[in-house]
């Protein structure tokens, strides 16, 4: 494979280097912010934004693994995955990419969410849920760290140094974009585009080189209590979730409730875990009105689906949408759409 490394443009000399482990590599992903720019000049692209969760793998000294965008391992809930990478002639490699379950011809983070937190290989086996890899950028080819190279090269040694076929698959993009190619995304049903410099390089954190356009709102929050459930309902009758205002060094602000969007099993399976997080005092910074609430420590994260965010923070028509184990609390910000 290192004959790949070989064509690479004589412009491109020096942009190479000796690699790090692959885990090394993988511990920090490129991420994008979200941004609500529509026009785009020559020298972007533009990629479909799965709904599935960010895996990074790593084939080194004969081992396959998946991490997570967190750094958790996934290969045990994912063999399909490792086996089709390690049947792959190219021995040595770091990639990035996007797990996802498809439903009714859309990708799916509900259905999704049965094979998450599936660890056992009868239990994986006997899933009904398919899952695809879909990859979209390299990090490490041969021993050879390629993060400085432009993202059209690396993309393009990725399409010639793996073989695609079910369940792993290429993650192709379009040259132009704009207002029309978001809004046929749309149409279509997905969650909206990720548009990229064609010749950036990956840098292993948030970077206005890569940006997040969405169809519509949406992104993780952090549990911090519940309330009762009412009626015939059972388990808990609403999450109360927040954001963290600056990071890790920051406080966790409220952004409401969410009731909708949760199965009889699913909110059962909720109050569980709730209850073994159980705290006397609210983990959210200020006073939350909620009468009757239950707190709990900040450890768990949800996808929420939401239609806007209201003048004093909080989300208007929230729904669940599932739990989120690929990202920790307290890198769940507010995200502030960027011109």
């Amino acid at each position: 494979m290192t004959g790949l490394l070989d064509t690479l443009p004589p412009a491109l000399d020096g942009r190479t280097r000796t690699a790090a482990p692959g885990v090394d590599l993988a511990a920090s992903p490129m991420l994008a912010p979200l941004s609500d720019r529509r026009d785009f000049p020559a020298g972007w692209v533009f990629e479909r934004k799965l709904d599935g969760i960010r895996v990074l793998a790593v084939r080194e000294n004969g081992e396959v693994t998946l991490r997570s965008r967190s750094g958790r391992r996934l290969d045990a809930t994912y063999p399909e995955i490792v086996d089709a990478l390690a049947a792959q002639d190219c021995a040595d490699f770091t990639v990035d990419g996007e797990i996802v379950a498809y439903a009714h011809g859309r990708t799916d983070f509900g259905r999704l969410q049965q094979r998450m937190g599936l660890t056992r290989r009868a239990d994986v086996e006997a899933s009904k849920v398919a899952v695809t890899y879909y990859v979209f950028d390299l990090l490490r080819l041969d021993g050879v760290d390629v993060r400085r190279l432009p993202l059209r090269n690396r993309k393009s040694l990725l399409r010639r140094a793996m073989t695609f076929q079910a369940p792993l698959r290429f993650t192709a993009h379009r040259n132009e974009g704009g207002p029309e190619l978001l809004a046929d995304a749309c149409r279509r049903g997905w969650e909206g585009l990720i548009a990229k410099r064609a010749d950036s390089t990956y840098q292993p954190r948030r970077s206005d080189d890569w940006l997040k356009l969405k169809c519509a709102q949406g992104q993780e929050f952090v549990v911090g209590g519940f309330t009762e459930p009412a009626g015939s309902r059972e388990g808990l009758g609403a999450l109360l979730i927040g954001y963290y205002e600056d990071g890790e060094d920051g406080q966790l602000r409220y952004a409401g409730k969410v009731g909708t969007g949760f199965d009889r099993r699913t909110l059962l399976a909720l109050r569980q875990r709730l209850d073994e997080l159980h705290v006397d005092a609210s983990p959210f910074a200020g006073r939350v009105t909620q009468s009757r609430a239950h707190w709990a420590r900040p450890r768990l994260v949800v996808q929420i689906d939401f239609s806007e965010w209201t003048r004093d923070g909080m989300l208007r028509h929230p729904r669940y949408q599932g739990l989120r184990d690929d990202k920790k609390p307290t890198d769940v910000v507010r995200e502030q759409a960027k011109s």
